[in-house]
């Protein structure tokens, strides 16, 4: 008979949505000369919030797949998601020399992000969404760059915890402070328009 546990983990490991992100060939030299492998980049998410990605060597691909995946597994992180469908605020993650700014979208505007940033995007659930990698178009540092934003990321919950106040206090001041902007870009177009 199988342990409640395990049926948890068999059902959780079902739900999970695995991307490719990259593959490569590397090389190894040795006494005879090159001995060939493949590393593999993955990124896994639940498709309700929880993501982690995860690279390995092996020297068959399937092997370095595996292997990355289950690194992926055991990375997970939560992310926390508005309505389900987009990110709470606009936000810049940096690693090494990879910049990747994500910005929130109104329902409706879809995934707007190349290579990597989209098969993170669709592991983790976000559905509305406007992404741009600036520098470095390398994989393994775009999703770094990535998480480490998911990681300055905060949601309206957290932020009334950390400073007392109520989550309907934080999210009024935000609508206020969207509706400026939007305001204030009107107006630079119209002057824009105007010259």
């Amino acid at each position: 008979m199988a342990r409640p546990d395990r049926k948890r983990e068999e059902r959780e490991e079902v739900e999970l949505n695995e991307r490719l992100v990259a593959v490569n060939r590397v090389a190894k030299v040795v006494k005879g000369g090159r001995r060939f492998g493949f590393a593999a980049l993955v990124v896994v998410g639940d498709g309700r919030g929880r993501v982690g990605h995860g690279h390995a060597k092996a020297r068959e691909v399937p092997d370095a797949i595996r292997k990355a995946t289950e690194q992926a597994k055991r990375n997970m992180i939560r992310v926390a998601l508005r309505e389900g469908r987009t990110i709470h605020h606009d936000v810049v993650g940096r690693y090494g020399a990879g910049h990747v700014r994500l910005r929130t979208a109104p329902a409706g505007t879809g995934i707007i992000a190349g290579g990597p940033l989209r098969a993170i995007f669709e592991a983790i659930g976000i559905q509305d969404v406007v992404a741009k990698a600036i520098g470095t178009n390398n994989p393994y540092n775009m999703v770094n760059a990535t998480f480490e934003a998911f990681k300055l990321m905060e949601s309206p919950r957290t932020v009334a915890a950390r400073r007392g106040k109520k989550v309907s206090e934080i999210v009024a001041n935000r609508d206020v402070r969207m509706k400026e902007a939007k305001a204030e870009d009107a107006s630079e177009d119209a002057e824009v328009a105007a010259e």
